[in-house]
């Protein structure tokens, strides 16, 4: 009878080393990401091989997108919330809704026009094979137009990528 439960015990031991050793080894690249001065740039800086001036000028670009975009994401949280307090009291579209629904589009606009611009700055850091590859990659991965037709059946009106 302790020779079986040895052997489970010790198996049990070893499937839990074994899956630490997996986790350990299968996520150090991004554990090392994330120790870097700026991990949330970390992934470009390695997907573009930016070389040091040129992710300087990146991080300081960065670095002054950042409270441009909070604010405008600020402004569309609270016209949204202020939506949504009229319409749990509406029964229909409001001059004051529509004036709501209005400005949050309007800042959206603004917002998306930032964004492009910011793109458009980091890439003019880089030499120019690597900054065409980044707008390229924008384009597929972060800025996809919400109307743009899908599959048959698919709505495709959700905010698709941002930053």
């Amino acid at each position: 009878m302790r020779r079986p439960l040895v052997i489970l015990v010790l198996g049990a031991i070893l499937g839990l080393l074994t899956a630490a050793a997996t986790y350990w080894s299968m996520t150090a690249h991004h554990r090392a990401l994330l120790r870097q001065e700026q991990p949330e740039l970390a992934w470009l800086r390695a997907e573009f091989k930016v070389a040091p001036e040129d992710f300087a000028r990146i991080s300081a670009l960065h670095q002054a997108y950042l409270p441009q975009c909070a604010e405008l994401c600020q402004r569309i949280a609270s016209c949204e919330a202020r939506i949504r307090t009229l319409l749990d009291q509406a029964d229909h579209l409001t001059p004051e809704i529509e004036a709501l629904l209005l400005e949050a589009a309007q800042t959206r606009v603004e917002c998306q026009k930032n964004m492009l611009e910011h793109f458009f700055q980091v890439s003019r850091a880089m030499p120019p094979e690597q900054g065409r590859r980044y707008l390229a990659w924008v384009k597929e991965k972060t800025f996809r137009m919400d109307h743009e037709p899908g599959p048959p059946g698919e709505a495709s009106h959700g905010h698709q990528g941002h930053h």
